[in-house]
């Protein structure tokens, strides 16, 4: 599962990110999320064309949710992919996958909707799956606001790839939005203290205290951890749930987690495609030095494309 080595380039972008430690405290939280934000207007000056970006916000359960739509440079309508990122449910933004949402709209052809989803632990669980919900939900009901041809995929990457997987569940038990596809990257479902991947790899950009701090963030109780729809490996049955497409790294505490989920999946008669990267990292496919990870979201816009795209 995993290669001799990491990959040098991602070696070097997780040396680099490992300057800024993690912080355990609501003060660290907020001094890192000021980092990053400053961190993201340099960083983003320099990105992928793409044929439209819209900034608009959609209606949510608790208030309006702020989202930015990325067009192809093409004549429309186009498949609607809903992307949720990552951050362990109290870091990330639309700017830390600003990189990553135009390459997979570049490559897939379809249109993407990034989605700022309420953080923890400001905002626990449930608030996160109910604001995805909603507009993945508001999507679907609304396919001119995306110039959406109708066709509407999840996507997400750790903590969003958990959101994208928990939405597909929804839907299917709700008979909520017919989802064509879901895109889970390295998705932070059915992560257990014991597994092999958390042995080996914890301290390879999260150990274990990362895990167990976002889940006191998250989790107000042990009861919402076997919540399916908080971790979807909990549920009985997911057959319902829309094809899929799983990526896991080699040299991450999460790999396991995923990998146990895309067995699901196929156990339950789920069309899955599942792809390990055996040299790469937790959050590669946003390390925008690393040549991997533009192969890896090209493999996975291709996904989109023949599933959505060529439908």
């Amino acid at each position: 599962m995993d290669a001799d080595e990491i990959d040098p380039q991602a070696l070097t972008a997780v040396e680099r990110q490992q300057r800024f430690p993690m912080p355990h405290s609501r003060l660290g939280l907020k001094l890192l999320r000021q980092l990053t934000r400053a961190a993201m207007w340099v960083q983003n000056r320099d990105v992928p064309s793409v044929g439209a970006v819209v900034d608009r916000s959609i209606p949510g359960p608790a208030g309006d949710i702020e989202s930015r739509l990325y067009l192809p440079e093409a004549e429309g309508p186009f498949p609607t992919v809903v992307f949720f990122h990552g951050g362990g449910y109290v870091l990330g933004s639309i700017a830390t996958h600003d990189w990553l949402c135009r390459h997979l709209t570049r490559e897939s052809g379809c249109a993407v909707l990034s989605v700022a989803y309420r953080l923890a632990p400001e905002h626990p669980f449930p608030a996160a799956v109910e604001d995805a919900y909603a507009a993945v939900e508001w999507a679907a009901a609304n396919p001119d606001a995306v110039h959406s041809d109708g066709q509407v995929a999840v996507a997400g990457d750790s903590a969003g790839g958990a959101l994208a997987a928990v939405c597909a569940l929804v839907a299917a038990e709700r008979n909520g939005p017919e989802l064509e596809y879901q895109v889970l990257l390295y998705p932070g479902v059915g992560v257990e203290d014991d597994q092999e991947s958390v042995r080996e790899h914890s301290g390879i950009v999260l150990d274990e205290t990362d895990l167990a701090w976002f889940r006191e963030c998250y989790f107000e109780s042990d009861i919402h951890e076997r919540n399916p729809y908080a971790d979807p490996t909990e549920a009985g049955d997911v057959s319902g749930v829309a094809p899929a497409t799983v990526v896991t790294a080699g040299f991450d505490p999460l790999r396991d987690g995923g990998k146990a989920y895309a067995e699901q999946l196929v156990h339950d008669d789920v069309p899955t495609h599942y792809e390990n990267y055996p040299s790469m990292v937790h959050g590669f496919m946003t390390l925008r030095e690393v040549d991997r990870a533009r192969d890896a979201i090209e493999d996975v816009a291709g996904d989109l494309a023949e599933a959505l795209v060529a439908s």
